[in-house]
């Protein structure tokens, strides 16, 4: 075996060691700062933190860091938790206003303290984030464009949904704003912090976008066939509420969509859920599921040719393998 070898082996064995630590160190980060003295806020953080959740946001951070040279974790925990908390936040409030009743294999926040905790909850957990990111001078600019376009996705659906207007054009807008940004910030953050070059930090934003946009639309299929056991959380919400990838293929933009009808009904003696019902009937008997699969699998492959600039490491083959992983999942 040559020198070259011993030391690649030496130097996947120490990243793999430092994902390890800067994986927990994202995990203390984020408990150190939801550790509030008004206990309701510490106690519903800690539901829904504890209850575990993919991480794959402050994965694909930690992984883009020590792909790109970084090697202090310590220094990349705090984003990574910011990440993390932005999306956890943005999950305590979807389950506000889909009233969602499981969350991570959990009773929700929601369903567990109310409304009106819950929406308090997710704000104290946003607010979090600027306290975690408060030394990290320019990249903020990244993380802050993550949380408007998150905003403005989530805005933008419930706007489609009023207006019966999910079009295959406003379904990947949606998509892009709401989930695909906030992947996007992690990877460029990330290669930021390890003080990369502008190619590496544009090759990363780039993988982790394509992978934020493979990332929604296999959960709005898995909303579709997924249960709620497997899943963790309440499934067919987007069926019964007119929206995703279900309202696209629907034809809800066209008018025809399942959006609009009371639970009570829709005139022709079908509740909400008979016709979402008709909709998941309809859809499993077709090819849409395994061709919006296919689209998922070519924006994976996008994002991993996308990592051709980066040596290879241990953390790429990390990000080849988290990129396969968010397409190859059940929950």
């Amino acid at each position: 075996m040559t020198t070259q070898e011993m030391q690649s082996i030496t130097t996947d064995v120490e990243q793999k060691q430092l994902l390890h630590e800067g994986l927990q160190s994202v995990e203390d980060a984020m408990l150190m700062v939801v550790n509030s003295d008004v206990t309701v806020l510490r106690d519903a953080s800690n539901h829904i933190l504890q209850a575990g959740g993919k991480r794959v946001r402050p994965r694909l951070l930690m992984l883009a860091y020590l792909a790109s040279g970084g090697t202090d974790v310590e220094y990349a925990a705090a984003p990574g938790a910011a990440v993390e908390l932005m999306h956890t936040a943005s999950v305590v409030h979807d389950d506000i206003n889909d009233h969602g009743v499981v969350r991570r294999g959990r009773p929700s926040v929601n369903a567990k303290w109310g409304r009106t905790f819950a929406l308090l909850t997710g704000d104290f957990l946003f607010t979090a984030v600027y306290e975690l990111m408060a030394e990290y001078g320019d990249i903020n600019a990244d993380l802050a464009s993550a949380a408007t376009g998150l905003v403005e996705g989530e805005t933008l659906q419930a706007w489609a949904v009023k207006n019966d207007e999910f079009t295959r054009e406003n379904y990947m807008q949606i998509i892009a704003l709401k989930t695909a940004a906030l992947f996007k910030s992690a990877g460029t953050m990330g290669a930021k912090l390890a003080g990369a070059d502008d190619d590496v930090v544009e090759a990363l934003g780039n993988y982790a976008f394509n992978i934020g946009l493979a990332f929604q639309i296999i959960d709005d299929i898995l909303d579709i066939v997924g249960d709620e056991a497997t899943l963790g959380k309440t499934s067919g919400i987007d069926l019964e509420q007119g929206r995703g990838f279900a309202a696209v293929e629907n034809g809800n933009g066209n008018g025809n969509g399942a959006n609009g009808h009371s639970e009570n009904g829709n005139g022709n003696g079908k509740t909400a859920m008979d016709i979402a019902e008709e909709v998941k009937r309809k859809l499993m008997s077709g090819n849409r599921l395994e061709e919006a699969r296919q689209q998922a699998r070519g924006l994976v492959a996008m994002a991993i040719q996308s990592l051709d600039v980066l040596p290879e490491s241990y953390a790429k083959e990390g990000l080849i393998a988290l990129a396969h992983k968010v397409i190859d999942r059940d929950k």
